[in-house]
């Protein structure tokens, strides 16, 4: 291959033609003797030498050739002190110029023959020779520039040598010849790839790295920096590899073939190979660019995305309709570790993270991943659907479903905040609305029929036989919550927990707006009402805590807050203590707060216009401040309003 960058010049050498110089002017060139007949010649005279003889001779050919091929440094000074000696004469000898060019082409040609061999398995002389080689390019270099200038007749003939121009060419000739190569290796380690394809693009793939790695270990230090060796071939290589790359992707590759193909153009090529640690950031990657044209790039992902996005809307549909049947032919769901168990958000999430996994090293541009997290959002828009549908209906083994069911939301819910990258915020935030759907579905499944007997136990607060404490109302309820829970033992800890402190809130919620329709007309009923809160609060607490609520014990200390603002009588410290309130409950409003007052009997009314203003004025600013969840916006006291405008009570 080399051979054929000189073949033209060498064959015109040795038939005595002719050569153009800079200016088109055409010269004799000198007969060169053939190498070859030279060599076989030689053997034909020692033919009668001993078999020992031979190979002692045959050594010392190649221990001087060795030598002489160390010396290319050396030997490209000589010629060209021998060429400046030749030119300085007035009339230098033709016979002697026709020696002096066939010596500078021995010499081209064993440069040729040392970087050709960079590659090859050799010792570490090989480098020193390689070595030697571009430095004598660069002294045939610097020669070429002193000689441009000078008057023509006086300019050798083999002047200039373009030796550098020549070397990248041969470059290129030999990363060429290397990647086609490569694709007719049977050893390239491609046994478990599927297709012709996948072996071709793996095969190349392997002797660009291959390569790459070899010029910046060893090669590079062949060459001085400002020829910039290892960016040389980088280019060579990508634009080589790039080529048949393109060729590939324009044949019509199967889906298949077409993931391969841009696994390796946005993974393994730019990761792998151009940030390998040997090579990450030695590299002009910006210089470049990608394997292919942006056109050809985006019709091949294109072509990935919509196979895995069909692939992705099946798999999601085949799991929720096998769950479905499940339901819907009354089977109950497993236990696992005496728990309900559905495996659908486990394959579902599998399913998705797979997608995404197998994406990530397919498809460079990230955000692209939504085409595929897309049909999550679908998925769980069409669970809920069916979830609730299935709740209406009349099953027997609705309770074990949706403890099941419970379960899954909050795998799904856990797996969705962990996702930063692949969903958009308004995505994610679909998501987890149909997600809180869903699990509001599964929480009134349950707590439903509780509700009644709940608003039936509380009706009896503020009555005189609780206010005595003859009628302990909170004590018969939590004995009922406790009959009625016995029946979530099923249920996985975590959701049970959760299911309890939306109860608890349920229940404190039921009592406070029970305690705001009643008005104390005594100052003791409102100390005797305030003492059985503190207690109530406590027993309440409890009882939840015992069942892992530990998240929602605050809703006691907002009950002995409001306890203690029945207790207190003196307008100065009532205030004090609404305002301390209003900065914990942030969602405690006007209304909330006129109608905390309308139960207190000792107020007048400019008492309670400087505790509304007071209030109004020591707000928190800055509400996200306050880690208080919501709780006063659950409590609806519209009625309120009417009844300040009746009592003329407006700040």
């Amino acid at each position: 291959m080399w051979v054929n960058l000189l073949s033209g010049r060498i064959q015109s050498s040795r038939a005595g033609g002719v050569e153009e110089n800079r200016d088109g002017e055409r010269r004799r060139l000198p007969k060169l003797k053939n190498p070859v007949k030279i060599w076989k010649n030689r053997r034909q005279q020692n033919h009668t030498h001993t078999a020992e003889d031979e190979l002692d001779c045959e050594e010392a050919v190649q221990q001087g050739q060795q030598e002489k091929d160390e010396q290319l440094e050396e030997v490209s000074r000589r010629l060209i002190i021998r060429e400046e000696q030749l030119f300085r004469q007035d009339s230098p000898s033709e016979e002697e110029e026709d020696r002096l060019q066939q010596d500078f082409e021995a010499l081209r040609l064993q440069i040729w023959m040392a970087v050709h061999n960079t590659f090859t398995t050799s010792p570490s002389e090989q480098l020193e020779v390689l070595r030697s080689a571009v430095a004598s390019i660069q002294l045939q270099e610097a020669q070429d520039q002193r000689w441009m200038g000078c008057l023509e007749g006086r300019v050798p003939v083999w002047r200039p040598q373009r030796c550098l121009s020549t070397h990248n060419a041969l470059l290129q000739n030999m990363v060429e010849s290397r990647l086609t190569k490569a694709t007719e290796d049977d050893l390239c380690g491609t046994d478990g790839l599927s297709s012709p394809l996948k072996r071709k693009v793996c095969c190349m793939g392997n002797r660009v790295k291959e390569d790459m790695l070899t010029v910046v270990r060893t090669v590079k230090d062949c060459y001085p920096p400002q020829m910039d060796i290892l960016n040389l071939y980088a280019g060579l290589y990508h634009q080589s590899f790039s080529a048949r790359l393109t060729e590939l992707a324009a044949s019509g590759p199967e889906t298949d073939d077409c993931s391969y193909l841009l696994f390796w153009i946005n993974h393994c090529y730019p990761d792998e190979i151009l940030n390998h640690e040997d090579l990450g950031g030695k590299i002009k990657t910006a210089c470049l660019g990608s394997l292919l044209l942006q056109d050809h790039l985006n019709r091949l992902e294109d072509q990935y995305l919509t196979h895995k996005e069909d692939k992705v809307k099946l798999w999601l549909n085949t799991a929720l309709k096998k769950e479905e049947e499940s339901w819907l032919s009354g089977r109950k769901p497993e236990l696992i570790d005496q728990y309900c168990f559905s495996p659908l958000a486990i394959d579902v999430i599998r399913i998705i993270d797979s997608s995404l996994t197998e994406f990530r090293c397919v498809i460079r541009d990230q955000t692209k991943a939504q085409r595929i997290t897309a049909h999550l959002e679908s998925f769980l828009s069409s669970y809920k659907k069916s979830v609730e549908e299935f709740v209406k209906g009349n099953h027997s083994n609705v309770r074990s479903v949706i403890k099941a069911h419970l379960v899954c939301q909050q795998q799904f819910r856990d797996y969705i905040i962990r996702q930063t990258g692949s969903l958009s915020e308004q995505r994610r935030h679909r998501c987890l609305d149909a997600l809180s759907a869903l699990w509001d579905c599964g929480y009134r499944c349950f707590i439903c029929p509780i509700h009644i007997q709940l608003k039936v136990c509380l009706s009896q607060l503020w009555t005189s036989v609780w206010l005595d404490g003859s009628l302990p109302v909170v004590d018969s309820l939590l004995d009922f919550l406790n009959r009625e829970l016995t029946d979530l033992s099923d249920l996985k800890p975590a959701c049970r927990q959760s299911l309890l402190c939306a109860l608890h809130q349920d229940v404190v919620l039921q009592y406070v707006k029970r305690m705001m329709k009643n008005k104390m007309r005594s100052r003791e009923q409102q100390v005797g009402g305030a003492k059985q809160m503190v207690d109530d609060a406590q027993k309440i607490n409890e009882f939840f805590s015992e069942g892992g609520c530990s998240e929602s014990l605050w809703l006691g200390e907002m009950l002995c807050s409001l306890a203690e603002i029945l207790r207190l009588q003196d307008p100065g410290s009532l205030q004090l203590e609404m305002v301390s309130m209003a900065r914990m409950f942030p969602d405690l409003s006007d209304a909330h707060v006129s109608a905390l007052l309308s139960l207190k009997t000792g107020l007048s009314a400019a008492d309670i216009r400087s505790i509304r203003r007071s209030v109004e004025e020591n707000r928190l600013l800055d509400v996200s401040t306050n880690r208080s969840p919501p709780f006063f916006s659950k409590v609806k006291v519209k009625w309120i309003n009417n009844k300040i405008n009746q009592m003329g009570l407006k700040t």
